[in-house]
């Protein structure tokens, strides 16, 4: 995808919260990319959640939950998983204390909800006294909505409005609130800065 982006004549991509790192390494033109943790951070810190604690819903999500942990002042907490299947996911562990905590779920994207619905359950039966998931993409599918409508334990899942809710998925039937972020403004601010030959990295160097 990379060497087509740039077959077609592309000099320049910009991104937001890539799936893996490494992918920047397939682009021999200039990539930036952008992170929603600005946007998410002012909605989290706008929350004034009594006992919060942020909570990784997989070891691979640690480094990222780490670093908001670090930002809001909060513990820090990690779900081990064990993937059973394409779209099914045992959550067997947490480390960490959540009792009595509302938990600060972060992860890059949901598809199937899986690994949220498990994670939060996992939470739950520690003890957290609230749960609300934070994803920087929300491609749902067919089985997603199912299992978000039943299993999802969730008082709140945040998105950004990177995707297009999905086609015929009506928010209002979940069974918790689904907020959408806009992330247009700072997408917006990274093409000034760059057409201004500006630093791009500068919007994240603030708290």
């Amino acid at each position: 995808m990379a060497n087509l982006i740039t077959a077609a004549g592309a000099d320049r991509v910009l991104t937001l919260d890539l799936h893996a790192n490494q992918i920047q390494g397939f682009f021999n033109i200039p990539l930036d990319q952008l992170h929603a943790e600005p946007v998410i951070l002012k909605y989290i810190r706008d929350m004034h959640l009594p006992k919060p604690i942020v909570v990784a819903p997989d070891t691979g999500g640690a480094k990222t939950a780490y670093g908001y942990s670090r930002k809001l002042g909060t513990g820090l907490a990690i779900v081990a998983k064990q993937r059973t299947g394409g779209d099914t996911v045992d959550a067997f562990s947490v480390v960490g204390d959540v009792k009595d905590c509302d938990v600060i779920m972060i992860d890059d994207m949901t598809a199937t909800g899986g690994t949220l619905s498990a994670a939060a359950k996992m939470c739950r039966d520690n003890g957290a006294k609230s749960v609300h998931a934070f994803v920087s993409h929300f491609p749902l599918t067919a089985k997603g909505v199912e299992r978000l409508m039943g299993e999802a334990q969730l008082d709140e899942l945040v998105v950004t409005d990177t995707i297009p809710l999905r086609e015929g998925f009506d928010p209002s039937k979940l069974p918790f609130k689904l907020t959408v972020l806009s992330v247009a403004p700072l997408i917006g601010e990274a093409i000034k800065r760059i057409h201004g030959n500006e630093s791009v990295n500068d919007l994240f160097n603030h708290e």
